[in-house]
């Protein structure tokens, strides 16, 4: 009895390994929070599947260091095979993305892609002062040194990728023992890999991925938004819309939507900003900008502080982002363009403001003063007028015959101070 129910178990056994689920994802952006989050859903997918495998196609320019190393925490820290596959042909695993390929438990790439240029940045994309650069150097090559070591590839080249900025393309990389197969798509890279042997947390695992059903693992409308968000256009456009909201805001208070636009197009560039690694100097150039435009407002300067503003909100603009970056850069095309209607615009509503601080009053007491009426009665020194329809106390230095046409020269409480009017 106790066998029959022994290979009745180990029949449902191999029947469920057999029909065990291969979790594939697809990430073509920097690297990036957006990365790491996405990541962890495919690893948790695959891990509540009880998946055989899971494979991460890749297509990436690099990015954030801070994410690399999350990402390659959750590729070594789940007990199920972990594939990279540079794919398709034409794409790169650049930077973080090249040690994120070679700490998979298998390294793919597709015919005409290349791996490489590791080589460790700053944020803004420059090169680093040379103690800074010392330090974290040492700390990339012993990262990956360990890496090499643990996976069994070639230590030499991967340090060159780091020191050097070394590039290999597929073929170089599978003969340098860098990566472990090349496959010109899917299909292939799953016969490919079946049957091969890894280590992973302690223990050997051998690969079974042929005629398994295969589940994709689709971005998320969050995730596709954010990403979105990682643009530096789309950045730069938010932090302007942002700007501008909440100065029509403060300039016209109760207005509701330009506030509630502005704060939060503003919160959302400032979190696309500081995910893809700004430039804050030039944040500030570009707030200054703003600020030395609306004093240009409030205190006319003819046009010093506007201009000041303008080569501020420029030279911020500029510096925002580096061309090196992983995640581009903003075209001068966009630049020129918002800067210059900013500085427009500003001077504008300037030019408005002034004119309307001149403009002789048009409601109100004020508005009375050198409107002509008629005498109702004379005036010697006071007496009655009638001015724009109503009846008015009035005065004069000078005697003014009853009918006879008076200007209003002053409005004194509920009196007017006239004079005989000239034609």
């Amino acid at each position: 009895m106790k066998k029959i129910i022994f290979s009745f178990l180990l029949s449902i056994s191999i029947v469920i390994n057999s029909f065990a689920t291969i979790v594939v994802g697809n990430w073509n952006k920097p690297v990036s929070p957006v990365m790491v989050d996405y990541v962890k859903r495919l690893v948790s997918t695959a891990e509540n599947q009880n998946a055989s495998l899971i494979i991460l196609t890749l297509d990436t320019p690099g990015g954030l260091e801070t994410s690399m190393r999350e990402v390659i925490k959750l590729m070594n820290n789940t007990k199920i095979p972990f594939v990279v596959y540079v794919y398709p042909s034409g794409a790169r695993a650049a930077s973080a993305g090249a040690i994120i390929t070679i700490s998979a438990d298998i390294a793919a790439m597709a015919p005409l892609t290349n791996i490489g240029s590791a080589s460790p940045v700053s944020i803004q994309g420059k090169d680093i002062d040379k103690t800074m650069k010392k330090k974290i150097l040492n700390d990339m090559v012993a990262f990956v040194k360990a890496i090499a070591k643990e996976k069994g590839r070639n230590e030499e080249i991967i340090v060159k990728m780091v020191t050097d900025a070394i590039n290999l393309s597929a073929d170089e990389a599978l003969k340098k023992k860098v990566i472990d197969v090349i496959a010109k798509d899917l299909n292939e890279l799953v016969n490919k890999i079946d049957g091969k042997r890894i280590k992973k947390l302690g223990k050997t695992i051998t690969i079974k991925s042929k005629n398994q059903p295969i589940e994709k693992v689709e971005l998320t409308l969050r995730e596709k938004i954010l990403t979105i968000l990682a643009n530096p256009t789309i950045a730069y456009i938010l932090l302007m819309i942002g700007f501008y909201g909440i100065f029509f805001e403060l300039y016209n208070p109760g207005s509701i939507v330009p506030g509630t636009i502005g704060a939060i197009s503003f919160l959302l560039a400032l979190y696309a900003l500081n995910m893809i690694s700004v430039n804050w100097l030039g944040v500030l150039l570009i707030g200054l900008g703003v600020i030395f435009f609306i004093l240009e407002m409030i205190t006319p300067t003819f046009g010093a502080l506007a201009f000041s503003g303008f080569i501020s909100m420029l030279f911020g603009s500029v510096i925002l982002f580096s061309p090196e970056s992983p995640y581009g850069d903003i075209s001068l095309k966009i630049i020129l363009p918002v800067v210059f209607f900013s500085a427009v615009f500003f001077f504008v509503v300037a030019y408005l403001g002034v004119k309307a601080q001149r403009k002789k009053p048009e409601t109100g007491p004020e508005a009375m003063v050198g409107k002509i009426g008629e005498a109702l009665t004379d005036i010697n020194p006071e007496g009655k007028v009638m001015i724009m329809g109503e009846i008015w106390e009035a005065y004069s230095k000078h005697p003014i015959k009853k009918g006879e046409k008076v200007q209003v020269v002053a409005v004194e409480g509920l009196k007017l101070k006239v004079k005989k009017a000239k034609y």
